[in-house]
């Protein structure tokens, strides 16, 4: 059995306030690039819908055309009231 020694877990916590700030200062490198991308992309999308809103109008109004029709309900039998007899 192996016993856990103090330089050990210093290291061990060492390592993991590294891992930290590196993981940290790699997100200040890295978010500005990857929230640019992600704006482009919103304004590219933003743009295509603008140009073809025809093309938006018409799909939509096809998803709205089903919810529209109500679905015929079978009648399976006639209902019968109960009532108690004492």
């Amino acid at each position: 059995m192996q016993t856990a020694s103090v330089p050990g877990f210093i290291r061990t916590i060492l390592i993991i306030v590294g891992i930290y700030y590196a993981f940290k200062i790699l997100a200040r490198l890295l978010m500005p690039f990857l929230l640019r991308k992600m704006v482009q992309k919103a304004e590219q999308n933003f743009k295509q819908q603008m140009n073809n809103p025809n093309q938006n109008t018409t799909q939509s109004q096809n998803s709205t055309a089903s919810f529209e029709k109500p679905k015929s309900k079978k009648q399976v039998g006639e209902y019968i009231d109960y009532e108690e007899v004492d």
